[in-house]
């Protein structure tokens, strides 16, 4: 049985987790309002909106180094108050100038606080010796789920600024139960730093670091498909498949729920196949269902697909930065998931450009390709990075 106080770790980590995704949610369903309030033209949001991306980018590298030197519970719950103070802001704006600045601060709280609790998470993971990180990652979605949720429920009931508030206090209240666990356990052994402070003794060396960028890779090809779903799924059914809008709410909804379910499962599949075989069994399912989500001439076979895609890419990006945080610390956290957040930044812009001279189709097969690359590479360092 695993001790009290790393149960009791586990579920702070949890929360936050499911924190980060609901405060994500809640801000991403109120855009529509800020933007009429900004009075920002498309251009203009757009613009506004990098600053998260920015913000994010920026601070994950930075995060990595801090908790190396503090530890990646404190930067955790510090982080945390950061997003949920930050969240409240973008209402509070009138222009596009000044949404992007609090922007750039509510990217860089969101950065910080995903290389911050993937750090804390894998060391939990190498001390249970047990692959539940693909739990964590489930409750980031469930949050984010219920963020949304709960956010088109209120929308036509409270403004943003008070919606958007209330996101705070209820972030504040779970930083302050659960941070407090964080903050009273003592993080577990690892190989590298052991505390806060502490020197690293664990030398990084060129074949590590090069490992540490092929798991990144393998992020960046699973949130470029993520990104893509999100930003293209809806309009592909609409627009391809002349189904109306409610149909084109539930195809994402479709790829979301099954990349939940295909996570909440995810540690009893590690436990099966190990680290390559769900690497490169979800790269290939993730491409199948991917090039039947977009090639599909019937809503329902894309339905299919799409959630098929969810399964198969469900457990790629959380054991990437499991391996990257093992192989190379908090650092690894950072680099993984840095890149992973480019490919997730990546995603709509290239499929935007690919539809335009092409077809929104064929820009969608895009996703597969990098799926099916994410399962070439595990496949190539298998005997390296995995096992």
């Amino acid at each position: 049985m695993p001790d009290r106080s790393l149960v009791r770790l586990r579920i702070a980590l949890t929360a936050f987790f499911a924190l980060d995704g609901f405060v994500f949610a809640g801000w991403v369903v109120r855009i529509p309002a800020v933007k009429e309030q900004t009075h920002a033209s498309a251009g203009a949001l757009g613009l506004a909106l990098l600053g998260v991306s920015a913000g994010a980018v920026v601070t994950m590298t930075l995060t990595g180094r801090l908790c190396r030197r503090y530890g990646s519970h404190p930067v955790t719950v510090v982080c945390a108050v950061l997003l949920c103070l930050s969240v409240a802001l973008p209402p509070l704006t009138h222009s596009a100038p000044a949404l992007g600045a609090v922007l750039l601060v509510f990217g860089a709280a969101y950065g910080g606080i995903n290389v911050a609790f993937n750090s804390a998470a894998v060391d939990l993971v190498a001390a249970l010796r047990r692959p539940v990180m693909p739990t964590f990652h489930a409750a980031f979605s469930l949050g984010g789920m219920l963020g949304a949720g709960l956010g088109g429920l209120v929308a036509g009931h409270l403004s943003p600024a008070r919606h958007l508030l209330s996101l705070t206090l209820i972030g504040l209240l779970v930083t302050a139960v659960a941070g407090r666990t964080l903050l009273r356990i003592t993080p577990p052994a690892r190989s590298g730093p052991t505390r806060p402070g502490e020197r690293d003794t664990h030398r990084v060396d060129g074949r590590t670091r090069a490992m540490v960028l092929v798991l990144g890779l393998i992020a960046l090809c699973t949130a470029y498909g993520e990104g893509a779903m999100a930003d293209w799924g809806a309009l592909h059914f609409t627009q391809d498949l002349a189904a109306s809008p409610g149909v084109a709410a539930v195809g994402y909804s479709c790829f979301a729920l099954a990349m939940t379910v295909g996570r909440l499962t995810g540690t009893t599949l590690l436990e099966r196949l190990g680290r390559t075989r769900t690497i490169v069994a979800g790269g290939c399912v993730g491409a199948a269902g991917m090039l039947l989500g977009c090639l599909a001439p019937s809503v329902w076979a894309a339905l299919l697909g799409f959630a098929v895609t969810g399964l198969g890419l469900a457990n790629l990006f959380p054991v990437a930065v499991e391996r990257a945080g093992a192989l190379a610390g908090p650092s690894g956290v950072a680099t993984a998931s840095t890149l992973g957040y480019g490919g997730m930044l990546l995603g709509p812009p290239a499929i935007g450009f690919m539809a335009e001279w092409l077809s929104l189709r064929a820009a969608l097969t895009s996703v597969a390709v990098l799926a099916a690359v994410a399962a070439a590479i595990g496949f190539a360092t298998r005997r390296s990075a995995y096992e």
